[in-house]
């Protein structure tokens, strides 16, 4: 599939205050990731295995000589190993978790804090994230997000929510997928105390 732009659809009303997201489902629930942050899109890919990591660590990708860690956004949100079939997709992202920290409280910037958050110099990392109804992608302005009114400690990861024709869709927050403790597992850092790509 081919990579996801940042870009907007010609004639899209009100293009300018909009950004495009790519849109997933975990159970009957929808949720948006920024595609700013999404570097591509592929199929379901075979993964190596990670003894002693969580569950929805779905294993190690290899691009281009590269490690790269996927997680199952299914599995991660108790809901099981996503199902696999056509419309399931495994998107690379930017994972950079010294921007998590950096989020301010208003809706449209925690909305898009996983592209505007980050400070500079922080580690850029690549993270997969295997999505189900990975199929759909749409414009939306990062303003109309709102607070959910919960405060979910394990997940921290989901952000504000708005209201469609079809429903409700909740934001993802990259940057806040992984907990320090996986975080240090699967980026572990150089004697250095730099974190490898």
């Amino acid at each position: 599939m081919a990579e996801l732009a940042p870009s907007f659809q010609p004639g899209a009303a009100g293009s300018a205050a909009r950004r495009l997201y790519l849109l997933f489902r975990i159970g009957g629930d929808r949720y948006a990731l920024d595609a700013g942050e999404v570097i591509e899109v592929l199929g379901l890919r075979t993964l190596k295995q990670v003894p002693g990591a969580p569950s929805w660590v779905a294993g190690m990708l290899d691009r281009r000589g590269t490690p790269v860690p996927v997680i199952d956004m299914s599995a991660l949100a108790g809901q099981g190993a996503a199902a696999r079939v056509t419309s399931t997709r495994l998107a690379l992202v930017h994972y950079r978790p010294a921007g998590a920290a950096a989020k301010t409280a208003t809706p449209a910037a925690t909305a898009t804090a996983s592209a505007t958050a980050v400070a500079p110099g922080a580690s850029d990392h690549v993270l997969g994230l295997i999505l189900e109804h990975a199929t759909e992608t749409l414009h939306y302005d990062p303003a109309a997000f709102q607070p959910s009114g919960l405060d979910n400690p394990n997940a921290r990861y989901l952000g504000p929510v708005l209201s469609d024709a079809h429903g409700m869709v909740q934001a993802v927050g990259v940057n806040d997928l992984l907990a320090p403790s996986v975080r240090a597992m699967l980026y572990p850092a150089d004697p250095d105390g730099e974190a490898r790509p």
